[in-house]
């Protein structure tokens, strides 16, 4: 079978042909996953949220017009469902802990530093790892994943001048973050 481009795959879908959409399946979820699973830090919560995301890609598939590309569009998808995750994940902590009255107010803050890694790329991920879900995002995406600004503008539902300041905000961050466990990269 010839490689089908994810419009040919999604026409076919569209006239009937469900099983075709396991291809975009195949073709997408290890980047959805690998991604779902660095905003929620969980690979339990980022299997069900690929799932799902696939669902509603699935259900909703007669609304992709083409605007943007396909991976656009279903990162959109993914990322609103990780949104989705998160924030019914804060509603349930911030409901157990509006319960528990006696419990003193105590703030820990993870401040585990990593040693130096013998391999810069899992070390840089580890620390990616320890920053605000929306710049992790930006930087996996345009980094890791190769997306271009707009197609991030457009995953994450901001403008393009918002985009870039997030993508070099985070670089900032990640540097700081770099220069504080004395260990610097070339790359930034």
């Amino acid at each position: 079978m010839k490689n089908l481009s994810d419009i040919e795959i999604i026409e076919s879908v569209k006239r009937g042909n469900d099983a075709d959409f396991t291809l975009i399946v195949d073709r997408y979820k290890d980047k959805a996953f690998n991604l779902l699973k660095r905003m929620l830090k969980n690979d339990m919560d980022a299997e069900e949220a690929l799932q799902d995301s696939f669902l509603k890609a699935f259900r909703y598939l007669t609304q992709f017009r083409e605007e943007a590309s396909f991976s656009t569009w279903f990162y959109r998808i993914v990322y609103n469902t990780a949104l989705s995750v998160i924030a019914s994940k804060k509603r349930k902590i911030e409901k157990e802990m509006a319960s528990l009255e006696d419990m003193p107010e105590l703030i820990s803050y993870d401040r585990e530093i990593y040693a130096k890694a013998e391999n810069p790329e899992e070390y840089l991920m580890k620390l990616i790892d320890k920053l605000p879900v929306r710049n992790a995002l930006v930087l996996i995406l345009y980094y890791i994943d190769g997306l271009s600004l707009n197609e991030i503008s457009r995953v994450m539902d901001i403008s393009l001048v918002n985009a870039k300041v997030l993508l070099h905000r985070s670089r900032n961050i990640l540097r700081d973050l770099l220069l504080k466990h004395n260990y610097q990269e070339e790359i930034l």
